[in-house]
C-alpha cells in the first residue's frame, strides 16, 4: 500500500497521538484559549461549508466522488475540508499551549504533508474522472491557499444542492471529537487555574 493510501485510510486516527500530548503538556493561559479556539472553530466552520456540498461521500475510506464540486468553498480553494482540518488542528494546538511553539510547528508540519499525500492521490482520481473541467479548475483554484474572487466555469459543471442538514449529520463525529477535545483543555485550564490560587 502507497504511503497516500495509508494516509487517506488512516486519516481520521493520525490526530489522536497530537491530542494525547496537548492533553498531558497543556500549558494554556487566557490568550492561548481566546486565540486558540477561535481558529478552530473558524476551521470547523469551512469543515462544516464544505460538507453541506461535498455530503457524506467525504466519510469514505475509498478516493471517489460523484460530482466535481465547484461551488461553496470549493470555488476558492481545491480542499476546503482539509484547510479546515489544519486550522482546527492548530486552534487546538494553540488552546493546549502544550510544549509551544514545538508540537503546534510539528503538528502543521505533519498535517500539511499528510494532506499533500492525499490530495495527489484523489487529484489522480479526479483528473480520470473529470478530465477537461478538473483541468480548467485546477489551473484557476489553489490546492489549499484561498483566492479572493470565486472560480466561475467556462462550462456547465452539475453541482448537488446546498444541504446544511446533511452537512450536519455528517458532522456529527467530528463536532463530537471537536468538543470532547476542546472541553477537556477548558475543563484542564480551569482546574489548573483554580490549584494555582
Amino acid at each position: 500500500m502507497s504511503l497516500s493510501s495509508l494516509f487517506f485510510k488512516y486519516r481520521g486516527y493520525t490526530p489522536i497521538p497530537f491530542v494525547i500530548i496537548m492533553l498531558i503538556f497543556a500549558n494554556a493561559n487566557i490568550y492561548s484559549m481566546a486565540i486558540g479556539l477561535a481558529i478552530a472553530v473558524v476551521g470547523e466552520l469551512i469543515r462544516l461549508w464544505g460538507v453541506s456540498w461535498a455530503g457524506s461521500e467525504t466519510r469514505t475510506t475509498d478516493v471517489g466522488g460523484t460530482f466535481l464540486i465547484i461551488s461553496g468553498p470549493f470555488a476558492y480553494v481545491r480542499n476546503p475540508l482539509y484547510v479546515g482540518n489544519i486550522l482546527m488542528y492548530t486552534g487546538l494546538g494553540i488552546m493546549s499551549y502544550a510544549l509551544f511553539p514545538y508540537l503546534q510547528i510539528a503538528g502543521l508540519v505533519f498535517f500539511v504533508t499528510q494532506y499533500y499525500f492525499i490530495v495527489s492521490k484523489e487529484e489522480e482520481y479526479l483528473r480520470g474522472q473529470f478530465g477537461v473541467p478538473y483541468a480548467e479548475y485546477t489551473k484557476n483554484v489553489n490546492r489549499f491557499f484561498p483566492k479572493l474572487s470565486a472560480f466561475r466555469s467556462k462550462e456547465s459543471v452539475k453541482q448537488p444542492p446546498f444541504n446544511l442538514q446533511a452537512g450536519l449529520r455528517s458532522e456529527r463525529r467530528t463536532f463530537q471529537a471537536f468538543g470532547f477535545v476542546a472541553l477537556a483543555l477548558i475543563v484542564e485550564y480551569i482546574v489548573f487555574a483554580l490549584n494555582a490560587k
